[in-house]
């Protein structure tokens, strides 16, 4: 079996209490399995940065990492991924910055990354690579003379072209995509959105159906590969956290009142203050809930050098100290809002004991939460989620209460409908949405993923095509 070499922005030793995101918990499973290397950023910045990779050996995956300068950090982190590729493929246009110098940096952190992952490979390894920090890698590898299958998975969506052409070099980026074997998205819509912007940098005879493109003669594949937690995992830790002192203080603490909970990196993106309105909404429009409802958000700080991600941590604690200003007793405080980190397991207690879940992300590729809480909720007695219409997740929860986070007074009033949702519907939601996490899992996720890229595209009958038209199309192109 070939070794996994899994390449990401930031690679963190798992440590006891750590509480990893959508990544870290999908690469671990897929690496657990089979073992193999896992390359990339420590999260380090220094001058000068580490000239060679600093190599761990941990439970059958070998970590090896690198650091980055401070002027790295500066344009090729904050900036060209952060400033740029980020709002911009979440569609925050606002946000969205361009400086030739950052994507010079991109470029250039892409080459040296490449360079330092060459002498670890081997000769039968298959090459994983993950999210937008890195769309460029497999071309510097490939001009390396890397022929091993290298396939790249987007945790983002994939904007729309008429987005994407306010970045001044969109028709690189694809470009440089296509010298993977095979690109996968976490939607359908990202898939199209990806293909769409193909057929117009590369001409419409360059795709054909619905599963590869032809590049000079190559097939790179593309596919839909959703990712998934593990149920199982989700569950233990619930009905173990529910019985530690975290969760119970947390109960106790509550004094009677019944728990809606978010559980996000504190990012624009989250839809956090929009969230706040809508509590705020919902309260003023049924003082019932007063005094008998409080909402607890967990959002640990991210990117805090990023200037948009300074002016959404204070409007949301400017939001938080209006609504509790206004509206707390003496025993309630309405927003409990929390900038820290939680182990994995005990938020996976803090789910279980919640009625109601809010997943109200204003875009997002997936949003692994969404699934966690309905992995850790009682069966018998399962609380409500209420999710973006906008999270990738919303494909496979269609029993969820799907909301559109821009519409305040929606949200408002599918908090009022969750809190009094029947236990007969809750249950039959419940049971619905838990058989589609165990029918696409996580390692339902990395299999299929894996199995594909380490397939010939014959094999697969991906690029099933014209190729010869194709060709012709690629000349007329070159002429015109």
């Amino acid at each position: 079996m070939s070794r996994i070499v899994a390449v990401s922005n930031r690679v963190m030793l798992p440590r006891r209490g750590n509480a990893p995101g959508g990544l870290v918990v999908g690469v671990l499973a897929a690496m657990k399995s089979r073992g193999g290397l896992w390359f990339g950023w420590n999260g380090e910045v220094e001058d000068p940065c580490t000239p060679e990779p600093t190599v761990h050996r941990r439970d059958n995956v070998t970590y090896a990492t690198l650091s980055l300068s401070s002027e790295e950090s500066r344009d090729y982190y904050q900036g060209f991924c952060n400033s740029t590729l980020w709002p911009l493929f979440h569609y925050f246009l606002d946000g969205f910055r361009f400086h030739d110098a950052q994507y010079e940096s991109y470029l250039a952190v892409n080459r040296r990354f490449a360079q330092h992952l060459l002498p670890l490979l081997r000769a039968d390894d298959v090459i994983w690579v993950h999210d937008y920090h890195f769309l460029p890698l497999a071309r510097q590898l490939r001009q390396s003379g890397v022929q091993l299958p290298i396939g790249m998975f987007l945790h983002i969506p994939f904007p729309h072209i008429d987005s994407l052409r306010v970045l001044p070099v969109h028709a690189e980026l694809i470009d440089s995509m296509l010298d993977f074997d095979l690109v996968g998205f976490q939607t359908r819509s990202d898939l199209d959105a990806f293909l769409t912007a193909v057929r117009v940098v590369r001409g419409p005879g360059s795709v054909a159906g619905d599963d590869g493109v032809l590049v000079n003669g190559r097939c790179v594949r593309v596919g839909v590969f959703p990712i998934g937690v593990d149920v199982d995992l989700v569950q233990q830790e619930a009905l173990l956290a529910q019985r530690g002192e975290p969760c119970q203080r947390m109960i106790r603490g509550l004094i009677g009142k019944r728990l809606m909970i978010g559980v996000d990196r504190l990012d624009y993106s989250k839809g956090l203050v929009q969230r706040f309105k809508a509590y705020e909404q919902f309260l003023e429009s049924h003082p019932q809930a007063r005094n008998r409802v409080t909402y607890i958000q967990i959002a640990p700080l991210s990117r805090s050098d990023v200037h948009a991600y300074a002016a959404i941590r204070s409007e949301l604690e400017q939001t938080a100290g209006r609504v509790n200003g206004r509206l707390a007793e003496t025993d309630w405080t309405p927003i409990r809002y929390l900038n820290r980190n939680f182990p994995h397991g005990t938020l996976m207690g803090f789910m279980r004991n919640a009625p109601v879940g809010l997943v109200t992300p204003l875009r997002d590729g997936m949003n692994l939460v969404a699934k966690e809480f309905i992995a850790a909720q009682d069966p018998s007695d399962p609380g409500v989620l209420i999710l973006s219409t906008l999270a990738g997740a919303a494909r496979e929860l269609t029993e969820a209460l799907q909301v559109n986070p821009y519409d305040i007074r929606g949200m408002a009033d599918a908090m009022e409908r969750a809190f009094n949702m029947p236990r007969e519907e809750r249950i039959q939601r419940h049971e619905s949405m838990l058989r589609a996490l165990r029918s696409n899992d996580i390692a339902a996720w990395h299999s299929r993923f894996l199995e594909l890229l380490c397939q010939p595209a014959a094999a697969t009958g991906g690029c099933s095509f014209d190729a010869e038209a194709s060709r012709r199309a690629s000349r007329a192109r070159r002429w015109s």
